[in-house]
């Protein structure tokens, strides 16, 4: 039992609801399913995995959801290439002229995360994120029972055996997808490090695994108010149910990082975090490497930024933990790409462009469209736009517009594509280092057009810990339905199962850990790209400088955290100098920062920020149980805003700060 701030989290805890279903209890009886349900062939395969847990998890997934037939994933390339040909038999799937690469539409009514239809399964007495929905364990049993019993007849059962994690990893997460769909069993393989031969090893040293069990059922329209996801958080299992986008879909992502967050907060607070972050190295000079993680909300820049980088490692996902040595480690749970394409073009992402506009890397593309020739199309790629194609709400051509007048665009705002991180220019083989990255600089960053300055670095963990829990973001595409600005917490409050309480006394615990070395605490810091004209004076919408100027904003980073250049010290954290900027921007970005730019992103909207600190504290102020650190240093800045609003007013630009910080320290 794990006691956290509010209640109590406990695993194994109430009926595990696949097995009071499927009605197997012993390795006996689940092996008589499989000697019923199974060619010769794939109980050979099924057999060869010898824990019995994991024997009658997937022989009570094959009781309650009745396949027809079975097929077991070894991971071999003849694996993939039946389960490749299976996606586009199915018509899951469709072959495009580029070797190596697929489109995959979904229904045009499921383009993101059913928010409004993900469950966590709830036990009596466990506390769980207030942003969430949650059913008792016996409401969920019924409904799981009614959607899920016999779902995959007519279809093939595929089962997967993954590990979330470079192999040998501390924090790494065995894993199993079974699942009905091919076109998520394809993704998978691409996604994720397939584990068959070393599964039995990884479970005996980890001692536990992950179970997700989906069924795309018909895809159908009229099956969506049907369409579910239900999260077991005490015996780590999903389901999910009349439904075909990946993020409802390959629970292996979202669903089994929730998993990954209960861990960290409920059984190693203080010693590992899981986080919604990318994973880069910034090279320094003579030939330095520094890792970053940085933590955005869905469709806020998290590829971009990972890209933006001389070594990639992630773009979506991150576990971190204090090594023996004091270092915090990162590692990639994933092995690929599942990233939005909106806005992907060669100005600002040419390395990811390569891969998709040149033979050599298999991809599966989402809710992109495809013109006459078969070649894909997608919202802001800089490319010339065709005359007509078919996207994710049918046929289309220029001009067209939906039953309310508005244009629909070539592109859905968060279709995708798949790829494996290997086919990168820039990628890493550190991503495949069991012992990791260390992580010299922690970012945290939200779509936010009017606020906060591109870059600021917190005066000490505390405050870097208040920066993940003030992230203040635009809604995104991809949640259905999701509209305005919203708090999105560490971006990774969508996938926090319990409370914020605990999971914000978890990050304190951590970034404030004695087991940390002194000289290697990373630095914590605001990254905002998202900065319009129209909040600095002017009257576009666009944005104040370009996307790829986050290689300069990264770039003095990383000089700062070793030292090598100095910062004006404000009341939210330490921003960067002219100077040193012109610099940068010159070498990493190759062109010109001139001053009246910097002035525009570096001054101080006083009222913005205290508007926002106050939305932030009266936010907080709500829930239970928040640690108490966190109102504090909203109030240490707030009284340092309203100090430099009486001495300068309600835009305060960075030469006036760096005067009144030198009279009176911050």
């Amino acid at each position: 039992m794990k006691k956290g701030i509010q209640g109590v989290f406990e695993k194994k805890k109430g009926a595990d609801i696949v097995q009071a279903i499927g009605g197997i209890h012993t390795v006996e009886a689940a092996v008589r399913v499989f000697e019923k349900t199974m060619t010769p062939d794939h109980y050979r395969r099924i057999r060869a995995i010898q824990n019995p847990e994991v024997a009658v998890k997937i022989a009570n997934a094959i009781a309650m959801c009745t396949p027809d037939a079975i097929f077991v994933n070894t991971g071999s390339e003849a694996d993939q290439a039946f389960i490749r040909e299976l996606a586009c038999k199915k018509q899951e799937e469709k072959k495009l002229p580029l070797e190596g690469h697929t489109v995959h539409f979904d229904l045009k009514e499921e383009q993101g995360r059913i928010i409004d239809r993900t469950f966590y399964i709830k036990n009596p007495g466990e506390s769980v994120n207030s942003q969430a929905f949650s059913k008792d364990r016996q409401e969920a049993l019924i409904d799981i029972r009614e959607k899920m019993t016999g779902i995959m007849r007519g279809h093939t059962m595929i089962i997967g055996f993954y590990i979330r994690g470079p192999i040998g990893a501390p924090v790494s997460n065995p894993a199993l997808e079974i699942t009905s769909s091919a076109y998520v069993s394809h993704s998978a393989e691409l996604l994720y490090r397939n584990a068959y031969a070393v599964f039995d090893d990884e479970m005996d040293r980890l001692k536990h695994f992950y179970t997700n069990i989906h069924s795309e059922g018909l895809n159908r329209p009229e099956d969506l108010p049907n369409a579910r996801v239900y999260m077991d958080r005490s015996h780590q299992t999903t389901y999910s149910m009349n439904c075909t986008y990946a993020g409802n879909t390959l629970l292996l992502k979202k669903g089994n990082h929730r998993f990954s967050v209960d861990k960290a907060v409920y059984e190693n607070r203080g010693l590992e975090l899981s986080e919604h972050m990318f994973i880069t190295g910034i090279k320094g000079e003579n030939g330095r490497m520094t890792w970053f993680s940085g933590a955005a909300p869905s469709g806020c820049g998290k590829t971009t930024t990972a890209m933006a980088g001389d070594f990639f490692v992630g773009d979506d996902l991150a576990q971190l933990w204090i090594a023996t040595d004091g270092t915090i480690r990162s590692i990639n749970p994933e092995s690929g790409i599942f990233g939005i394409v909106e806005d992907v073009n060669e100005e600002g992402d040419p390395k990811l462009m390569a891969c998709l506009r040149r033979p050599g890397t298999e991809v599966i593309w989402s809710n992109i469209l495809i013109d006459e020739y078969g070649v894909p199309h997608w919202t802001g790629s800089g490319e010339p736009v065709p005359e007509k194609g078919y996207n994710f709400q049918g046929p289309w051509h220029k001009g067209m517009k939906d039953t309310n007048g508005k244009p629909i665009p070539i592109s859905h705002p968060n279709a995708r594509c798949t790829l494996r991180s290997s086919a990168l220019a820039n990628y890493s083989e550190a991503a495949e280092d069991p012992e990791g990255v260390i992580t010299r600089v922690i970012t945290y960053s939200g779509r936010d057009s009017d606020t906060m300055p591109p870059v600021w670095v917190a005066k000490n963990p505390r405050h870097g810990v208040v920066i993940g829990a003030c992230i203040v973001s635009a809604a995104t595409s991809t949640e259905v339905g999701a509209t305005g600005i919203k708090r999105a917490p560490w971006a990774n409050a969508p996938f926090t199962p319990g409370s914020l309480g605990d999971y914000m006394d978890a990050q304190f615990a951590f970034f404030e850990s004695a087991r940390i070395a002194s000289e290697q605490q990373p630095i914590m810091a605001g990254l905002n790209y998202f900065l319009t004209q129209k909040a600095r004076g002017g009257s576009s919408k666009t944005l104040l400088g370009e996307k790829k100027d986050v290689k300069a904003w990264l770039s003095w980073l990383e000089k700062y955290a070793h030292k090598e250049v100095e910062a004006i010290a404000t009341p939210i954290g330490w921003i960067p100098k002219f100077e040193d900027l012109a610099l940068l921007f010159q070498d990493k970005v190759g062109k010109a920062y001139p001053e009246d730019l910097y002035v525009k992103q570096f001054s101080l909207y006083i009222d913005k920020i205290t508007a926002r600190i106050d939305l932030l504290k009266a936010a907080y102020g709500k829930e239970a149980n928040v640690p108490k650190a966190l109102f504090e240093v909203l109030e240490e800045q707030r009284e340092g805003l309203m100090a430099l609003k009486e001495a300068y007013g309600s835009v305060v630009t960075p030469i006036r700060v760096a005067a009144f910080s030198e009279r009176y320290p911050f």
